[in-house]
């Protein structure tokens, strides 16, 4: 049965034909065979076209949302006053993305659409003496006096699994990845036949389903791991603890969406319920957790190797730390990943509620590691809502060494946020399992804009670097970000934040009341609640 989407075409193309059969009988058919042959021509021509996945999925109707978008400035000019527009936050994003992976101008006229003196707005200061940078492929080493450090962009691909994404948003993907020298996280659905194609960079992401590396049972399989983990596409090794979308929760894939290719990159069955549990099997205690990284690392061939989180309780956090200063295991890097929620579909209370916002996660993070005189040996990247050049530059400032995007890049693919990714429908073939609607986009053009938009958005980086007096995004630090905090004040983020100076942890509990009422208590052999909060939990329940 021809699908819904086509009916609008199907219906214009009969109309073709029925006026075509009336000519003989009455002139005035002519004008229905001019004007619906022209509308036939159109949608064929959005049928074979390979630029746009929404328009090979919704011929000719997709032309009426170009037409609407065409036409909005013009609107918004006419009928709202121009000193009150102001445009949600995430069109800007896609705005941006759009334009820099399609290769067109990203400049805007008439200055500034923010209220600058709204509350918490944000910018960063220029210096009167700029910088002259002649790169814009900014890299920083990971897993340095490993066997196999990794050079890695300051920008790359955050984890999105094949099966949340189709097999050609993969590999365009991936061909972006290695046209740019960026690296692309697989998510934790493990390395499929898609991400191969091309030999992009990966970063193989473990989760708690040890897809890829798994037994019958389920459990992890280190022989089946090392086998993937030592092919030379593999760069690094990411354990995922948890992530942003839905942290603390496991997830289910239906049988029906099990399919050959889906089982064969997760190492299940075809055609049953594939269960990823809420924790991992491996390990249940902080130190068994770095033993479990050392041992990746190990059997990888000596990569760097680390893990992703987001921030919960703060006490296993800190149990985290506490084991790598006791056992000296550490590693190599630690992916942030804020509870902004990220491209996975999840429960409405997880996105909006559960997880610590990037930015206060990352702090604790960078803070932590910088008290236990370990951030020098411990790199981290971070993960919330990064899109463009002046998200990169904050959360560098807040002390991140890279940072990965997700739908940044969805958007590159022409994501256009219809929000239909759970139900298999998506719109331009990125998010679904559907043959005929992923055929819809073309892995070889949009890899291309995966690309373009990678080079532009870390141009503008170097722009805003070079505008600043810097060289490196190294040396940002939250002196160079200020945010309005009231219609008459304004703030760096190196004082509207707290940061620990170096090894004072070693020393003293600092000043703040994260680590004033969990640092004493978290203990580095288990992730069990301090006693305080116990105590408070008991006082609840009496």
């Amino acid at each position: 049965m021809l699908p819904s989407r086509y009916w609008p075409f199907a219906g214009v193309l009969l109309l073709t034909v029925v006026f075509a059969w009336a000519l003989p009988w009455s002139h005035n058919a002519g004008y229905g065979v001019a004007a619906f042959g022209t509308l036939s021509l159109l949608g064929l021509w959005d049928l074979v076209q390979r630029k746009h996945a929404l328009r090979r999925n919704f011929p000719l109707t997709a032309r009426f949302r170009y037409l609407l978008e065409s036409i909005g400035p013009e609107i918004r000019q006419y009928f709202i006053e121009a000193d009150t527009v102001e445009l949600p936050f995430s069109r800007q994003q896609r705005a941006i993305v759009y334009q820099r992976a399609k290769d067109v101008l990203d400049k805007r006229p008439f200055g500034t659409q923010r209220d600058l003196y709204s509350d918490k707005y944000e910018w960063m200061n220029h210096s009167l003496q700029p910088a002259q940078l002649t790169t814009h492929d900014f890299r920083i080493t990971i897993g340095e006096g490993r066997a196999q450090p990794y050079s890695a962009s300051v920008f790359n691909i955050s984890a999105m699994s094949f099966g949340s994404l189709s097999a050609n948003a993969i590999l365009a993907l991936n061909r972006g990845a290695k046209q740019g020298g960026f690296y692309h996280d697989t998510g934790e659905g493990s390395i499929s036949r898609h991400h191969r194609v091309h030999g992009g960079d990966l970063v193989w992401e473990i989760g708690s389903g040890y897809f890829g590396c798994r037994s019958d049972d389920g459990r992890f399989d280190p022989d089946r791991f090392a086998a993937n983990a030592r092919d030379p596409q593999v760069k690094m090794i990411e354990l995922k603890l948890s992530q942003g979308a839905k942290p603390g929760q496991g997830g289910i894939l239906p049988a029906a969406k099990v399919s050959a290719e889906i089982a064969e990159a997760r190492g299940v069955p075809q055609g049953v319920e594939c269960h990823s549990p809420a924790a991992h099997s491996a390990f249940a205690t902080p130190i068994e957790l770095l033993q479990f990284v050392d041992r990746l690392r190990e059997l990888s061939g000596g990569k760097p190797t680390g893990f992703k989180l987001a921030i919960g309780h703060p006490w296993e956090w800190f149990a985290i730390a506490k084991a790598m200063k006791q056992t000296g295991l550490l590693p190599d890097f630690i992916v942030v990943d804020g509870g902004e929620g990220g491209t996975g579909a999840a429960p409405l209370e997880f996105t909006d509620h559960v997880g610590a916002p990037m930015r206060e996660a990352l702090l604790l993070v960078h803070n932590t590691l910088v008290g236990l005189d370990l951030r020098s040996k411990v790199r981290i990247g971070a993960a919330g809502k990064i899109v463009t050049a002046f998200d990169m530059a904050r959360t560098l400032a807040l002390g991140a060494d890279w940072c990965n995007s997700a739908r940044g890049f969805m958007f590159s693919l022409g994501c256009i946020q219809s929000q239909s990714c759970h139900t298999d429908r998506c719109p331009t073939g990125v998010a679904t399992q559907d043959p005929s609607r992923q055929a819809a986009l073309d892995p070889q053009d949009k890899g291309t804009r995966v690309a373009n938009f990678h080079r532009n958005t870390l141009l503008a980086l170097r722009d805003l670097l070079a505008a600043a007096g810097l060289r490196h995004p190294a040396e940002l630090g939250p002196e160079h970000i200020i945010r309005r905090v009231s219609s008459t004040e304004v703030r760096s983020l190196a004082k509207l934040h707290h940061f620990v100076p170096p090894g004072q942890l070693l020393e003293a509990v600092p000043e703040h009341p994260v680590f004033q009422v969990f640092w004493d208590q978290a203990r580095a052999d288990s992730f069990a609640a301090p006693a305080a909060a116990q105590a408070m939990q008991a006082s609840k329940l009496r």
